[in-house]
């Protein structure tokens, strides 16, 4: 079993920690021959701990890359720091898994989410898609190859770990009657409709995220579809209503054993026993969940079902962690 070298860009935030923690349950872990940490400069020589290990953190710059013989990267960071930085890793030999809005929509930049599109992985740099886009890939990818897909509406309720420690922080010190520090407006106890920059066209730069990267992963770039993305008072997990058009008619039960059969879904919907995804439930988890699976009631083509997943998990770090283990399997 070849071993291997892993550099992970932006290990002291979030997504990098947890990059860490989804490292620790993997396979991978027996794999790894040298753990390269990355940040900025306030974190140079933090001690973080991986497999009764301490590793220190050592600044991102080119001389700290290049001295060194990395085999794959992880990147959580700006989409800035991942233009600069991610193909410096890739002339020194590396494979670049970026979990940044860089490379997404880049033509030749593979666009991933292990279960759906993996054959489309032979790059020096992959790029992990949005944390909403991703969850929601599962049931869709089932129902375009059973159904085809004419149409999608998604309504996100997004956590605030999707801002990161930020976020994090001014739901908790909203919830002490603190003023916000990174919203615009309070999160605690409200839904802010605005998630990302707002553009011309009145849609967000999250929505066209959403909407762009489900074209490209689906391989459908003429694909119809609307998104309204909120972030909501809660601290992890995205939760999404999804209302799909299909091309034939479908049954609420037939989508059922489809989903019952998909990699990494889990379907939890018991109307009469109050079963369906909930954040709780999916919190630390690695799957995507699906529920409340409805046919709508005046068009027998279109199907409405609510998804839920750990955004900072299957919503970044497991997907990139899932990718690695797929090369891996390759060589």
């Amino acid at each position: 079993m070849n071993k291997i070298n892993l550099a992970i860009v932006g290990a002291t935030g979030l997504v990098g920690q947890t990059f860490l923690k989804v490292l620790g349950e993997s396979e991978i872990k027996a794999r790894i021959k040298n753990l390269y940490l990355y940040a900025s400069e306030k974190s140079d020589g933090k001690e973080v701990e991986f497999d009764g290990k301490t590793f220190l953190v050592e600044t991102l710059t080119e001389k700290n890359i290049k001295n060194k013989l990395i085999d794959y990267a992880f990147f959580s960071v700006d989409e800035n720091i991942s233009r600069t930085f991610a193909p410096i890793f890739t002339k020194c030999g590396a494979v670049v898994i970026d979990n940044s809005s860089a490379f997404r929509m880049t033509e030749g930049v593979p666009l991933i989410v292990p279960e759906v599109n993996f054959q489309n992985t032979n790059r020096p740099i992959i790029a992990n898609p949005n944390c909403s886009t991703i969850q929601c890939m599962l049931p869709l990818k089932l129902l375009q190859k059973n159904f085809g897909l004419k149409s999608i509406i998604f309504s996100t309720y997004q956590a605030v770990s999707g801002s990161g420690v930020k976020g994090i922080q001014d739901l908790r010190e909203g919830a002490m009657g603190m003023p916000p520090k990174f919203y615009p407006y309070p999160i605690y106890n409200n839904c802010l409709p605005h998630i990302g920059s707002f553009k011309d066209n009145g849609y967000t730069s999250e929505e066209l995220k959403m909407i762009n990267e489900t074209r490209k992963i689906l391989d459908q770039p003429s694909l119809k579809i609307s998104a309204t993305c909120v972030r909501v008072p809660v601290e992890n997990s995205h939760s999404i209503s999804v209302s799909v058009k299909l091309k034939k008619n479908v049954s609420v039960e037939k989508v059922k054993q489809i989903f019952k059969r998909g990699e990494n879904l889990i379907l939890l919907d018991d109307i009469n026993h109050n079963i369906y995804p909930i954040n709780q439930i999916t919190n630390g988890k690695n799957f995507v969940y699906v529920g409340r699976l409805r046919r709508d009631l005046f068009d027998k083509k279109t199907i409405h079902f609510w998804c839920v997943a750990d955004n900072i998990r299957k919503g970044a770090s497991t997907n990139g962690v899932q990718i690695l283990e797929k090369l891996l399997k390759k060589q």
